[in-house]
């Protein structure tokens, strides 16, 4: 393990005992949520309208996709354009920042996907040898 990785752990660890989050360890739950992946993913495509994003991603509230946008937006990972029109046009668009974030997220998205089969297989054993 690197040393950047068990000092991200230690700092994330220290954190809780004391009652409170790194701030790391929030920006990539927020990263890596639910809906947070899948709005990254999407965004790297392109910039959406609010209801675009919310049927490319499907199943989605549209109370949660708010409140994810929104948490994004603080962390600086998405961008909101509101344009002064009626009715209202919104577009989210990912920052430099937000790039980056989901350029490595689908890298692990795509891993997975590639590894499915290895991943099925292994739950399968450990099912099996649980009994």
């Amino acid at each position: 393990m690197a040393v950047s990785e068990v000092s991200f752990v230690e700092r994330a660890r220290t954190a809780a005992d004391g009652g409170t989050m790194c701030p790391q360890r929030g920006a990539l739950e927020h990263i890596t949520s639910r809906w947070g992946t899948l709005v990254l993913i999407a965004l790297l495509d392109r910039s959406y309208r609010f209801g675009e994003l919310r049927r490319e991603i499907g199943r989605v509230s549209e109370k949660m996709l708010t409140q994810t946008l929104q948490t994004l937006e603080r962390d600086g990972i998405v961008h909101r354009d509101a344009k002064p029109v009626i009715p209202p046009h919104v577009d989210y668009s990912l920052t430099p920042l937000g790039r980056e974030a989901a350029e490595q997220v689908r890298a692990l998205a795509t891993w997975t996907a590639d590894r499915m089969t290895a991943i099925e297989r292994a739950r399968e054993e450990y099912d099996a040898a649980k009994g």
